[in-house]
């Protein structure tokens, strides 16, 4: 039975291998991909770990005690004092004892109160963090998946503008046999097969150096091929803005700011840093005044003569007849220790100026990014409409001096001019298209939706 289930097991992994081998990832597949296999996000689910251990070290130093239990046994030889006398003897002598303590901080400066609060705020800010570590890891796969659908597809154009080139020489070969063509205009169609070719394996060479950036930010395993959705992610409409819906284009600039200063992970992490540096100024502070402490034990021991034909107490009787309990109350009061207390609140002062001017910054910072953010969509949405409307006027003039060449009607020359500016339309608005989705999902992220949810 159970080599049937290993059998199973290594079919579904194989199954499950090949099917991520195979399958074409969108957009959202990569950024996934990317996150939960990100070295970056290991690393900070590692220290939310920590800080998790810290909150609970805070809240055990908090609100319990501290226990702890000794033992103790040892041989003496030579003078030593006889425990049920009192009197000097030189027996050898053995010695077993018991103890067990426990201790609590009933006042500290409310050190232990801040400690906590402190805790929590830092479980927040690495919470916080792996937001801001996956966000940015999924704009890194953004940038990376839209460079290689951009050289994608303009390996696509070059590819039909070489098929089309290998067309025309096959023609003019054919027209110069009939002596329609002169040997000139061949070798000018041949050459500008080779410029079609040259620019197709460039850009072909593009495409795999950007494929590759793709999969060593997903962390893809570099022994499988990476395949992904190559479609166009929209198509354009008769006004050339493309399909994807813009969620936010009814909210001002404004309401963009608003929420981002009151939701934005590096803000929220500003402002968690300037309260642990205030509750660290208390705790400094807090130190300058006594410490009151709760302390209780207990003890008992045994001893005997090893060898010595003495009468003593059996060994459970001495246990409890020897036992002792005590209780103390104590407090420590901070006269004088070179100022070390005065500096250390000197010192957390400046923390929480340090902290607030940053803080303020970074309000300022984000502030400044949210408004360049809807500033650069916008400008980018303009260049993309502008590009499409130019991509389909010179799709048009292309095809007019395609028919114009064939008939004879213009020159080489003209139609490579006519030729390249088709070329370069074309990749100017798969260009602007990926550029204005990419200003626009900044944002999208701003005002509260994050990349892998677009």
């Amino acid at each position: 039975m159970k080599r049937i289930f290993f059998i199973g097991l290594l079919l579904i992994t194989a199954g499950a291998s090949a099917y991520r081998a195979e399958a074409q990832m969108t957009l959202r597949d990569c950024m996934a991909y990317a996150v939960s296999n990100s070295t970056k996000v290991r690393i900070q689910l590692a220290e939310i770990g920590d800080a998790q251990i810290a909150r609970r070290n805070a809240i055990l130093k908090a609100f319990t005690p501290s226990v702890s239990g000794s033992t103790y046994a040892y041989y003496n030889f030579g003078r030593s004092i006889d425990p049920e006398t009192n009197i000097y003897v030189t027996e050898t002598s053995f010695h077993n004892g018991y103890s067990l303590g426990a201790g609590i901080t009933l006042f500290d400066g409310f050190s232990a109160v801040n400690n906590l609060k402190i805790s929590k705020t830092s479980l927040a800010i690495g919470r916080t963090q792996e937001k801001q570590v996956e966000a940015d890891i999924c704009l890194a796969v953004m940038e990376a998946y839209y460079n290689v659908l951009y050289y994608k597809r303009l390996c696509d154009v070059y590819e039909e503008q070489v098929a089309v080139a290998e067309q025309s020489l096959a023609k003019a070969r054919r027209q110069e046999e009939l002596g329609q063509k002169g040997h000139a205009d061949v070798v000018q169609m041949a050459a500008d097969l080779s410029d079609r070719q040259y620019d197709l394996t460039n850009t072909r060479n593009m495409y795999r150096d950007q494929k590759m950036t793709l999969a060593d930010l997903m962390f893809w395993p570099v022994d499988e091929e990476l395949v992904i959705d190559t479609e166009m992610p929209g198509q354009a409409r008769h006004d050339g803005m493309s399909v994807i819906p813009d969620l936010i284009r009814d909210l001002s600039t404004e309401d963009v700011v608003d929420y981002a200063l009151a939701n934005n992970p590096a803000v929220k992490i500003a402002s968690w840093n300037l309260d642990n540096a205030r509750m660290e100024l208390r705790t400094a502070i807090g130190q300058l005044f006594p410490s009151l402490s709760l302390n209780a034990g207990w003890s008992t021991s045994y001893f005997n003569y090893p060898g010595k034909d003495i009468m003593l107490e059996p060994y459970a009787t001495q246990l409890r007849n020897h036992q002792g309990e005590y209780i103390q109350f104590s407090m420590s009061i901070p006269i004088y220790n070179r100022l070390q207390g005065h500096d250390n609140v000197a010192r957390k002062r400046n923390a929480v100026k340090k902290m607030t001017a940053q803080y303020d910054q970074k309000r300022r910072d984000v502030e400044s990014e949210v408004r360049r953010a809807v500033q650069d969509r916008d400008g980018a949405e303009a260049a993309y409409l502008q590009a499409h409307r130019k991509a389909e006027v010179q799709a048009e003039a292309y095809s007019l001096n395609l028919k114009k060449l064939e008939q004879g009607l213009i020159s080489l020359l003209e139609f490579q001019t006519a030729n390249n500016n088709y070329l370069k339309a074309q990749a100017d608005e798969m260009y602007s298209l990926f550029e204005y989705l990419i200003k626009q999902a900044v944002v999208r992220y701003y005002n509260g939706v994050e990349y892998v949810n677009q």
